[in-house]
């Protein structure tokens, strides 16, 4: 890759009445994947979710007790004009928090503040309550976890994930958590619990390391008897996986803010986007629109595949947007906005600050 990731030589603009529409649908889109959480449970459809065997009852059982979330992000195509279309749900492994939470809202201070010539006016506002909602998030969770000691995981050398992992551990140092973190190859199990290379006991852990990788992970299926609390919960292996957009379609047929989506192509003639049920950045992702077909490479799809009806991305001098939306708990916290040269979001895609007026 080697390009670059921050971007501050553009921005995006948008009016107080876009914001508010962005929250809006965010909320109403949480609320909805709520509900489809819920029926997938009810009518036990976790094998069209490619969720193992063995994880079946553990995913219906998080789910009953609604074990807590923190976080997810959605991602929407939005010009400003019409609706907000959800392209995807990003709710177990979502990245690009430090940037969207602390790096832009400290480049609006600074820019604020520059004195020289600006877009910006000095009520320029932005779309981000993040940092404060997390903080808030995180003490809210402690009390439900019974102790003081947060375990924070991620993949050895990825610095992607660390330093959003770094980021998620001083939120919750401010939490008045004791958060410690942990490489998730470092985690040992003492034959009924998870343990650090202390041998102190995981009684609450932070991964940022996919449930589908776990629930096929040797070392995962201890966490079918529950050894732990995990944030993510394991309910959100259902809205983490693309067959959620399927099901979001058949509860709410012709909502303005969803795509159709099926599990095979045939409803949609020559264009539609073909996603796997679980991939990331944008990998083995197709886009059939106008006679012109855009594949991403990768590793991913051999759990099968959903078809999406296109909704095109805005572009703006060949630069094209996806407008990340995050949820804290249960409420909406503000956006990040990648950018790419391609119409697939990948993982080269370039953060790009917002704000409104």
């Amino acid at each position: 890759m080697g390009g670059t990731y921050w971007d501050e030589s553009a921005c995006y603009r948008f009016s107080a009445d876009e914001v508010d529409r962005m929250e809006e649908v965010s909320a109403e889109m949480h609320q909805l994947c709520l509900m489809a959480a819920d029926e997938a449970v009810r009518s036990k459809r976790f094998a069209e979710f490619a969720i193992p065997e063995a994880f079946h009852e553990l995913v219906a059982q998080s789910w009953r007790l609604r074990e807590p979330t923190l976080y997810g992000r959605f991602d929407f195509s939005w010009d400003g004009e019409g609706e907000p279309k959800l392209l995807e749900y990003n709710a177990d492994t979502p990245t690009a928090l430090l940037e969207a939470s602390v790096v832009q809202w400290q480049w609006l201070e600074d820019v604020k503040d520059s004195g020289g010539p600006s877009p910006l006016v000095p009520e320029s506002d932005q779309f981000n309550s993040l940092h404060e909602k997390l903080i808030a998030r995180l003490q809210a969770l402690q009390p439900a976890a019974g102790g003081g000691v947060l375990h924070l995981s991620c993949v050895r050398d990825n610095d992607e994930d660390l330093g959003n992992i770094e980021y998620l551990r001083d939120c919750a140092l401010q939490a008045g958590w004791d958060a410690r973190r942990i490489d998730i190859e470092d985690l040992g199990w003492d034959g009924t619990h998870f343990i650090d290379l202390e041998e102190t006991p995981v009684g609450t852990l932070f991964k940022l390391y996919p449930w589908e990788w776990l629930a096929r992970d040797e070392f995962g299926q201890h966490l079918v008897g529950r050894p732990a609390a995990l944030l993510e919960p394991a309910w959100k292996m259902l809205l983490s996986n693309k067959a959620l957009l399927v099901l979001l379609w058949e509860m709410n047929y012709g909502h303005p803010n969803l795509l159709p989506a099926y599990f095979t192509p045939e409803r949609f003639g020559a264009d539609y986007v073909k996603k796997p049920l679980l991939s990331r950045e944008g990998a083995n992702v197709t886009i059939r629109s106008r006679g012109v077909v855009r594949e991403q490479p990768g590793g991913y799809g051999g759990e099968g595949h959903v078809y999406q009806g296109v909704a095109p991305l805005p572009a703006f001098d060949n630069r094209y947007p996806v407008i990340g939306s995050w949820i804290v708990g249960d409420q909406p916290a503000g956006i990040g906005i990648r950018e790419d040269d391609s119409p697939i979001t990948r993982n080269s895609s370039r953060f790009v600050p917002h704000y409104f007026t």
